[in-house]
C-alpha cells in the first residue's frame, strides 16, 4: 500500500520537483529494500516528535550496509536518548501536557546509508500532487496525516552528521548532535541549522596543542581516520599550530577506509621516518586506533610513539583491549562528563520484558551476555548457550557507561527546553500544542534552541554560541599501567579554554614518571645559535658561535668588537686583558741579564781606559774612535731596557732613537778603521804618498757623518709619525679567544724595526766587505783582522736572527719572541765587538801590564829606556822571549852597477840611524819592521831617482810621514837632519860619478861601532798605542842588524828637551 504524504508549506515549484527527484531516487528503492530486511528505526507516538540518528551497527562489510552490533556507541547512546525522553514525559514543569515522541534510526556508521535514513524525517513535509487521483464516488482523496519530525538528535560521526545536515537544512529542520566534533560544522552560513552539545574540534584541537606544549613537545606527528572528523580535527590541529607556533608537524598519515593490515604496517614505518616526533596527535575511530596500536607492537615499537588521543579515543577501553603495553602513556580528551546515576539505574534494569520498544534490544542481549535466544523456525547454534531472560546487565556482564550518555540526554533536553519556551510564548495559557504550532516552524524552533541556557544532566550549563557550538569543556586522561592487571584512564587535567594538567599524576612506559621528548632538535647550548631547516620552523641545527663570535639572540651570532672576546659560554663580550712585556717574564729575565752584564763590562772597559788613556795599548787602539764604538757597544746594551720597558711615549722615543743609533754608532767607527786600513793598504801598493783623510780628528769627522744619517733618519720618523702607544689586538688574537690578549707597546710594526737597522746593517755589510779586502794586511797593522772576525761573527749572529724574528708570526707569544731575539741578538753583536776589539787589550793592561810598552808612536825617551833594557838582557825581552840579534849587513860596495852602490848607501845611513833600529827592534812595525825597514830601503833609493833636484826638507818630511805612517813614531830628536844630509850626499856622490868618495861614505858608516845612546827615566805607563789584534805579540819577531856605531859627531845633531815629567819631546813637523 502506497502512502500519500501531505507537503504543508507552500514551496516554490523548482524546490518541489528537485525534492521530488530525490525522494524517487532514493527513498522508493531503499524503504522498498528495508522493508524486507529487519527494521532499522524505532518509533515511539507523542505530540511532538523528535528524530534519532545512532550507530547502532558498525560499518558492514562486503557492500553490506550494516556489520556488528555496537553496544556503547549504538545501544547505550540510544537508550539515553529514550530515558530522557521517558524524563521529560515525566516532569510536570517541562513541557506539560505534552508527550514527545520519537523515531530513531540506524547509521550502520556510514553516511550514505545515513542519508538513505534520514529521508525519513522530511517525508511529511513533502507534498504530493493528487490532482489526477480520484475516489470511486468522484471526491478527492482522505490522506492520513503523516508523523511530522520538528528535530533531530544526532548524529554521531562527523561524517554523518554533514551529510544529514544538507538534507535537513533544505527542509528547515533543527539537528542538535550529541557527538560530532568537526570543525566544519561550525559555518553557520553551510550548516545554519546544526548545533552540538559537544564542543567541536577546534577547542579540542586547542586543548591538544596546549597539552603538546605543555609536555614541552615541538615536533609531533599526526594521525587521521579518513573522514570529515579524522580529516578536519588534524586539519583544525595543524592550523592552530601554525597559527600559535612553536610546534611543527613531522608527518601528517591518513588512514585510508577499510585500510588493511599492510597498509597499518606502512603507516608505522612512514612515521618512523621522523622518529624524534614520537608525540602522535591521533583523530581515528576506534577500530583505527586499535589496528594502528596492533601494528606498533608488530614492528617491536612499544614504548616509542607518545598517542594524544582525540575525543574518539576518550576513555574507551575497546581501542586498548589486549594492548595495553602499547598504550601506556597515552594522554586522551573528552568533552568533560560525569556518569549519570539515573541511566545507570535506568540500563541496568532493562531486560528483555520491559523493554521491547528497542527493537535491538535482544541482539544486544545475545552480544552482551554471549547467548543466543531462541527463535521460531531458527536452529539453536550448540556451541553457543541458551538466553534465559533472567539475565542482568552489569551482574552478568561487564558495564560502564558510554562517555557520551551525558551529551545524548543533553541535546534531547536542549530541544525539550527549546520547545518549552517557543510553547510558552505562541501558546500562553494552552493545554498542550496550540494551532499557532500546528505545524512547528523549524527556523523559529531553532532560535529558541540556540538561546536555551540549562544545567544539564552533568551540572554543568547547557548553552550554544552563535554558530551552534558548546563551550569547551574537556577532561584530560592518561592511560596508566599502576600494575599488569589493573591498567586504566586516569584523570590527570581539565581544560576551559585554558590548560590545567597535572603533571605529577602523568606515568609513562614503564612506570617513568619523567617527561619523554618529542622534539625535532635538541635545545642549543649557550653560544650556540639555531640554524633552522627550511620549510620546519621547529628543526634547527646549532651552530657554534665559534671563533670571536658571541651569540646575539636565538639565531644569531655576530662578532665580538676588536677590543673584546667572548665569555666562556660566548652568550656577551667582555673586555681583552692587555699585556705587555714583564721584568719578571723570562723573555726579558734573560735579555736583561745579558745587556745588564754588557753594560757592567761595558762601564768596566771605558773605565779602564780612562784610567790608562795614556797608556801605549789605550792610545793604539786609538782613542778617539774607541771611545766612540764604546759608547755605540753601551747603547747597544741600553736600548734592551728600552724594548722590554712599558711602552710609553717617552719610551716609544727612546726605542726609536737608540734601536738602530747604538749599531750605528758601532759599526760606522769600525767602518771607517776599516776604510783607513784598506785605503793606506791599497795606496802604499801603488804610492809612497800617504791617502787623505787618516788622521784623527778626520776619522772622527767621518764617523760622525755616518752617524748623523741614522739621527737624522730617526728625527724625521719624529716628525711624520710621532711616537705613541698602541694597543694590538690583532697580533695575540689566536683561534682560541680565552689566549686572546692586547698587546700594549710602540707604534713600531716588525717592518719599521727592520728599516730602523737597515742602515746598521748596511754599515755592517759595508764594513764585512772592506775587512775582507784587508785580510792580507799584516798582523799588526790597524786591527784590521780581529775587526774582520767580529764583523764575520756578527754577520753569522744576524743572519740566525732574521728566521728567528720572522718565524714566529704565527706564534701565540710573537711579540715577546721577537722582543728577546732582537735584544740579544743585539746584545750578542755588541759583545762580539767587545769581546774580540778590547777585552784582550784590558786583560794586557788589567794583568800584563809588561806587554803595556811602546810599539807604535812613542816618545824618544821611551825608546830610549826600551834601548837601555835591551842592552841590560841584550839575549831576552820583557815578555821573556829570546832576542834574536841579526847578522850585521854586508856594506861592501857592489860592483855590478853604480845605483846598487847608491841603494848600499842609503842601506849604510838607515842601519846606522838609532831611531830606526831601535823601533824595529822594538816592533814599532809589527812583526814585519824589519821588511817594512828594507822596504824603506828601496822606497828612498826610488824616492831620489824620480826626484833628481831634492831640498832637505823635502827629504825630512817625506821621510817623518814614512816613519809616522810605517813605525808609527815622529822624529824630533834632531836625528833627522843629519840623515837627511848624508843621503843627499850620497847621492849628490852617485849622481856626479864620484863613487869612490860614495865608498868612502859607506864604509865611513859601515864602520861605526856605538848606536847612539839616549837615557831618560821611563814613567811606570807609557804612552803609545796596542797593537790592533788582541793576539799580537808583544815582541819584535825580527829584530835590526847589529851595528857597533858610535853617535854621530856632526854638529847637526841636536840636544833632546824634555818635558816637566821627564818625556822627551816628540813633536811631528808641520
Amino acid at each position: 500500500m502506497s502512502l500519500t504524504f501531505c507537503f504543508h508549506s507552500l514551496w516554490p515549484s523548482p524546490l518541489h520537483f528537485w525534492v521530488l527527484s530525490i525522494w524517487a531516487l532514493f527513498v522508493s528503492p531503499v524503504t522498498s529494500s528495508h522493508h524486507q530486511s529487519i527494521p532499522h528505526s524505532i518509533k515511539l507516538h507523542g505530540d511532538i516528535t523528535l528524530g534519532g540518528l545512532f550507530p547502532i551497527h558498525s560499518r558492514g562489510p562486503h557492500g553490506l550496509p550494516c556489520g556488528e552490533l555496537k553496544k556503547e556507541k549504538g545501544i547505550h547512546r540510544m537508550e539515553a536518548m529514550l530515558y530522557a525522553l521517558d524524563q521529560i514525559n515525566q516532569d510536570p514543569y517541562l513541557l506539560p501536557n505534552i508527550t514527545l515522541g520519537a523515531r530513531i534510526l540506524d547509521t550502520c556508521s556510514r553516511d550514505t546509508y545515513a542519508l538513505e535514513q534520514s529521508l525519513t524525517f522530511v517525508q511529511a513535509l513533502i507534498q504530493k500532487d493528487t490532482s489526477d487521483i480520484r475516489c470511486s464516488n468522484g471526491m478527492p482523496p482522505l490522506i492520513r496525516k503523516p508523523e511530522r519530525v520538528v528535530a533531530v538528535i544526532g548524529a554521531s560521526a562527523s561524517s554523518v552528521s554533514i551529510m544529514v545536515a544538507n538534507i535537513l537544512r533544505l527542509f528547515e529542520i533543527p539537528q542538535v548532535s550529541y557527538a560530532s566534533t568537526a570543525p566544519e560544522l561550525s559555518d553557520n552560513n553551510r550548516y545554519d541549522f546544526f548545533s552540538r552539545v559537544v564542543p567541536p574540534d577546534s577547542y579540542q584541537a586547542q586543548a591538544m596543542l596546549d597539552i603538546v606544549k605543555a609536555l614541552g613537545w615541538n615536533y609531533v606527528s599526526t594521525l587521521a581516520s579518513e573522514g570529515n572528523y579524522g580529516e578536519s580535527g588534524v586539519e583544525a590541529f595543524m592550523q592552530i599550530s601554525r597559527e600559535a607556533g612553536g610546534v611543527c608537524i613531522a608527518q601528517s598519515v591518513k588512514i585510508p577506509r577499510e585500510a588493511t593490515d599492510g597498509e597499518f604496517d606502512k603507516i608505522i614505518k612512514r612515521l618512523m621516518e621522523t622518529s624524534n616526533a614520537r608525540g602522535v596527535i591521533i583523530f581515528a575511530n576506534e577500530d583505527d586506533i586499535k589496528r594502528v596500536l596492533e601494528a606498533a607492537k608488530h614492528a617491536n615499537l612499544t614504548g616509542h610513539f607518545l598517542f594524544v588521543g582525540s575525543d574518539s579515543w576518550g576513555a574507551k577501553s575497546s581501542p586498548v583491549s589486549e594492548l595495553e603495553d602499547v598504550a601506556e602513556g597515552a594522554v586522551t580528551i573528552l568533552p568533560k562528563r560525569v556518569s549519570i546515576d539515573g541511566f545507570d539505574q535506568y540500563f541496568t534494569s532493562r531486560s528483555l520484558e520491559n523493554n521491547r520498544r528497542n527493537i535491538w534490544f535482544n541482539e544486544f542481549w545475545e552480544d552482551d551476555f554471549r547467548c543466543k535466544l531462541t527463535r521460531p523456525g531458527i536452529k539453536l547454534d550448540p556451541d553457543k548457550k541458551k538466553c534465559t531472560g533472567e539475565e542482568r546487565i552489569g551482574r552478568d556482564s561487564l558495564y560502564e557507561q558510554e562517555g557520551k550518555v551525558q551529551f545524548v540526554i543533553d541535546a534531547v533536553y536542549a530541544v525539550a527546553h527549546g520547545l518549552h519556551s517557543m510553547i510558552q510564548d505562541l501558546c500562553p495559557g494552552a493545554s498542550g500544542v496550540c494551532s499557532s504550532m500546528d505545524p512547528v516552524e523549524g527556523r523559529t524552533l531553532l532560535s529558541y534552541i540556540r538561546a536555551v541556557n540549562f544545567n544539564g544532566s552533568a551540572g554543568t550549563g547547557v548553552l550554544f554560541n552563535e554558530n551552534g557550538d558548546a563551550p569547551g569543556r574537556y577532561d584530560i586522561f592518561q592511560f596508566q599501567m599502576t600494575n599488569h592487571t589493573h591498567p586504566g584512564y586516569r584523570v590527570i587535567g581539565q581544560w576551559t579554554n585554558n590548560l590545567r594538567l597535572n603533571m605529577e599524576e602523568m606515568q609513562w612506559s614503564g612506570g617513568d614518571q619523567s617527561l619523554p621528548e618529542s622534539i625535532c632538535s635538541f635545545p642549543c647550548k649557550p653560544g650556540e645559535r639555531k640554524k633552522m631547516v627550511k620549510g620546519v620552523p621547529c628543526c634547527w641545527h646549532c651552530e657554534l658561535c665559534d671563533g670571536y663570535l658571541f651569540q646575539l639572540d636565538e639565531f644569531t651570532c655576530e662578532a665580538c668588537p676588536t677590543d673584546m672576546r667572548p665569555l666562556p659560554n660566548r652568550t656577551a663580550c667582555r673586555p681583552t686583558p692587555i699585556i705587555k712585556l714583564e721584568w719578571h717574564s723570562p723573555w726579558a729575565l734573560v735579555p736583561a741579564s745579558l745587556s745588564l752584564l754588557g753594560i757592567l763590562v761595558t762601564i768596566a772597559v771605558v773605565i779602564t781606559f780612562i784610567r790608562f788613556n795614556d797608556t801605549p795599548i789605550v792610545r793604539a787602539a786609538g782613542r778617539e774612535l774607541s771611545y766612540v764604538l764604546l759608547t755605540g757597544i753601551f747603547l747597544i746594551y741600553l736600548i734592551t731596557f728600552f724594548m722590554i720597558a712599558e711602552p710609553g711615549v717617552v719610551v716609544c722615543a727612546f726605542r726609536r732613537l737608540f734601536l738602530g743609533l747604538g749599531m750605528a754608532i758601532t759599526y760606522s767607527a769600525m767602518l771607517t778603521k776599516t776604510n783607513r786600513i784598506y785605503r793606506i793598504f791599497e795606496q802604499g801598493k801603488r804610492s809612497v804618498t800617504p791617502p787623505k783623510f787618516i788622521s784623527p780628528y778626520s776619522q772622527l769627522a767621518i764617523t760622525f757623518i755616518l752617524i748623523s744619517v741614522q739621527v737624522v733618519g730617526v728625527f724625521v720618523w719624529f716628525a711624520v709619525v710621532p711616537p705613541h702607544t698602541i694597543i694590538d689586538y690583532e697580533e695575540l688574537r689566536p683561534p682560541n679567544p680565552d689566549l686572546a690578549r692586547g698587546i700594549l707597546k710602540c707604534d713600531m710594526s716588525d717592518l719599521s724595526i727592520i728599516c730602523c737597522l737597515s742602515y746598521s746593517i748596511i754599515l755592517m755589510v759595508i764594513c764585512t766587505v772592506y775587512a775582507v779586502k784587508s785580510r792580507g794586511v799584516p798582523e799588526t797593522f790597524n786591527e784590521a783582522k780581529p775587526i774582520g772576525f767580529t764583523m764575520y761573527t756578527t754577520c753569522i749572529v744576524w743572519l740566525a736572527f732574521v728566521p728567528i724574528f720572522f718565524g714566529t708570526a704565527q706564534s701565540t707569544e710573537k711579540l715577546f719572541i721577537q722582543t728577546a731575539t732582537l735584544t740579544v741578538s743585539m746584545s750578542l753583536s755588541a759583545s762580539v765587538s767587545l769581546g774580540m776589539l778590547y777585552m784582550p787589550k784590558v786583560y794586557v793592561i788589567i794583568f800584563h801590564p809588561e806587554q803595556n810598552v811602546q810599539k807604535r808612536k812613542r816618545s824618544f825617551k821611551a825608546v830610549a829606556q826600551a834601548a837601555r833594557d835591551s842592552q841590560k838582557t841584550p839575549n831576552e825581552k820583557q815578555n821573556g822571549e829570546t832576542k834574536i840579534e841579526p847578522d850585521s849587513p854586508n856594506m861592501a860596495a857592489s860592483s855590478s852597477a853604480s845605483r846598487e852602490l847608491f841603494t848600499t848607501g842609503v842601506r849604510a845611513v838607515l842601519h846606522n840611524w838609532p831611531v830606526l833600529q831601535i823601533a824595529v827592534d822594538n816592533g814599532f812595525g809589527g812583526v814585519y819592521g824589519q821588511q817594512k825597514a828594507d822596504w824603506l830601503v828601496d822606497v828612498l833609493q826610488q824616492y831620489f831617482h824620480d826626484n833628481a833636484d831634492l831640498q832637505q826638507f823635502e827629504v825630512e818630511d817625506y821621510i817623518s810621514t814614512l816613519m809616522d805612517q810605517e813605525f808609527d813614531t815622529v822624529v824630533d830628536d834632531g836625528s833627522l837632519p843629519q840623515v837627511c844630509k848624508d843621503l843627499l850626499q850620497m847621492f849628490c856622490q852617485w849622481k856626479q860619478g864620484a863613487l869612490q868618495q860614495l865608498q868612502a861614505s859607506i864604509d865611513k858608516h859601515s864602520q861605526k861601532k856605538e848606536r847612539a845612546k839616549v837615557t831618560a827615566a821611563a814613567p811606570e805607563s807609557d804612552s803609545g798605542r796596542e797593537s790592533d789584534s788582541g793576539d799580537e805579540s808583544m815582541e819584535c819577531e825580527a829584530a835590526a842588524p847589529g851595528v857597533n856605531g858610535t853617535c854621530p859627531t856632526t854638529s847637526s845633531v841636536s840636544v833632546n828637551q824634555e818635558d816637566d815629567d821627564g818625556w822627551t819631546v816628540v813633536r811631528k813637523k808641520k
